[in-house]
């Protein structure tokens, strides 16, 4: 069976202990399959040659859904437990929250938690190299109180030194703005 865009894998080679879905199929010059990956159900990209990869049954992918949805609605109840009982013994302000994301589907659920959690978040679904761009202006927009910012990040295939921001693909983005 070929692997494909949209299969959802795991990697033979870490016991199928992370399920991806493949974002891109690539070649390499000596004509080698390469798949860009993102997690399922945690928020990590990788790549993997495709004859590491294995397709993941249908039903093994919905127990993982429903046990990652489990193991979070279990969080955010016990933090709104906790949030509660602390509101009814002194007034708390969470503040307003401006969320960037570079992934539409870890946006749409940090909205959906940030609204199950009472919290009053802004979540906006912006390209990692283009955040930079526009986070003054959305600061400017929203006045938040906490700014949070996520997405995918890697080091270039041909960087060396960790603390070098131009060894960084999107990073280096945030430096090159705001210099």
């Amino acid at each position: 069976m070929s692997i494909k865009k949209g299969d959802i894998v795991g990697r033979k080679s870490y016991g199928k202990d992370i399920f991806f879905i493949v974002d891109k199929i690539l070649k390499t010059t000596l004509n080698n399959e390469f798949a860009i990956l993102k997690g399922l159900n945690i928020r990590i990209m990788a790549d993997s040659p495709i004859e590491d990869l294995e397709i993941i049954s249908k039903q093994d992918v919905i127990n993982s859904i429903k046990s990652s949805d489990k193991y979070l609605e279990n969080r955010i109840k016990k933090n709104k437990d906790k949030i509660i009982n602390n509101l009814t013994r002194q007034r708390i302000y969470t503040g307003k929250i401006l969320h960037l994301d570079g992934d539409r589907k870890y946006s749409e659920k940090s909205a959906r938690y940030y609204n199950k959690l009472g919290l009053n978040a802004v979540v906006k679904n912006i390209i990692e190299n283009r955040q930079a761009k526009v986070v003054i202006s959305l600061l400017n927009k929203y006045n938040p109180d906490i700014l949070v910012i996520t997405g995918h990040d890697s080091m270039l295939k041909n960087g060396s030194n960790y603390n070098n921001v131009y060894n960084y693909r999107n990073s280096r983005t945030f430096y090159e703005y705001c210099k």
